[in-house]
């Protein structure tokens, strides 16, 4: 079984353990880390998620669970540690294919509330956060120095179709919900922008576009990667560590023996072998929401060192630096 971070100490899945490698992440270094972060679903923040609930199943990831309490610790800490000038974020919910789509919202960013048979309340929540147009454009940048078909989409663009089937620009809830946890229901110091992954779904692909945006974080811009590592819809119990099939939970014991692998090739060449354990497909019938892992993994450079800063079950969040 993995020790987090090479300590011989157990992965950290308490708060009091979280806070620990929080705490023990490095302040005001030259570079800011890259993060993977388990962005949860909109359960994180559902007024009343245990009535959504009613087999206790999905309890872990409801407002009362240990994710939305590590995000409410997780924020803050980012916020404390690298004073960051803005936010380039990927989600497992913005794929596209020919082209990186990077958003250019200016002054406030909208919220694509892109999910389905939630109560009412939940399709009028807010994030209030604003974009950075010369943010935006470096990212492109990078992807066009990089040889990529790169460009900013604005407010007057439709990116997907919200839950009640309006299509429109915005932030999708693999964004807006954790950062509400994280950053508050108003959050306006720090600009943020997003960017789309590859709808292939390639992890060499994928690992690619975080190099790419690698150097961001000489920059003082915080690069997070946001998804689920185990993430099955046709299968509920997949979500709980107390109920998912011996198989899933092995897959998920394989993600963190893969990342704390110490040599950064031999890590890398483990994280890619990860597609091939017989319980991925149980635990992704389709692996959106784990590739923005190895976005995070390119993202973090050639010979970084990966910190476990929460072993939660299925959301775990890692440093890449």
């Amino acid at each position: 079984m993995s020790t987090v971070n090479g300590t011989g100490s157990p992965p950290p899945k308490t708060q009091s353990a979280w806070r620990k490698a929080l705490d023990e992440l490095p302040g005001s270094p030259e570079r800011i880390p890259a993060f993977f972060f388990g962005h949860g679903s909109p359960m994180l923040i559902a007024p009343d998620s245990a009535s959504l609930d009613s087999n206790g199943i999905m309890r872990d990831a409801g407002s009362r669970g240990p994710l939305a309490n590590f995000l409410k610790d997780f924020g803050p800490a980012l916020l404390s540690k690298y004073k960051p000038k803005g936010i380039v974020v990927f989600s497992a919910h913005w794929e596209t294919s020919s082209e990186r789509l990077v958003t250019d919202y200016e002054d406030e960013n909208p919220l694509l509330m892109d999910y389905y048979g939630f109560p009412r309340a939940m399709y009028q929540l807010k994030f209030k956060s604003r974009g950075d147009s010369a943010l935006s454009q470096r990212v492109v940048q990078l992807f066009n120095n990089a040889g990529y078909s790169a460009r900013t989409t604005t407010k007057l663009e439709a990116r997907g179709e919200d839950g009640r089937g309006f299509s429109g620009p915005g932030l999708d809830h693999g964004v807006f919900v954790p950062f509400k946890l994280m950053f508050g229901d108003e959050f306006m110091d720090v600009p943020i922008v997003e960017v789309s992954m590859d709808a292939s779904l390639d992890p060499q692909k994928n690992w690619a576009l975080g190099e790419v945006v690698e150097p961001l974080r000489r920059e003082g811009i915080l690069v997070l990667s946001g998804g689920y590592l185990v993430h099955n819809l046709r299968d509920r119990t997949s979500f709980s560590e107390a109920h998912a099939k011996t198989v899933v939970k092995e897959f998920n014991q394989a993600i963190l023996d893969a990342m704390t692998v110490k040599d950064p090739a031999a890590r890398k060449e483990a994280m890619m072998k990860l597609v091939q354990h017989p319980g991925f497909r149980a635990a992704h019938p389709r692996s959106e929401h784990f590739v923005p892992l190895y976005i995070a993994g390119g993202a973090g450079g050639a010979n970084a060192e990966v910190k476990v800063l929460s072993a939660i079950y299925a959301a775990p969040t890692f440093a890449f630096d």
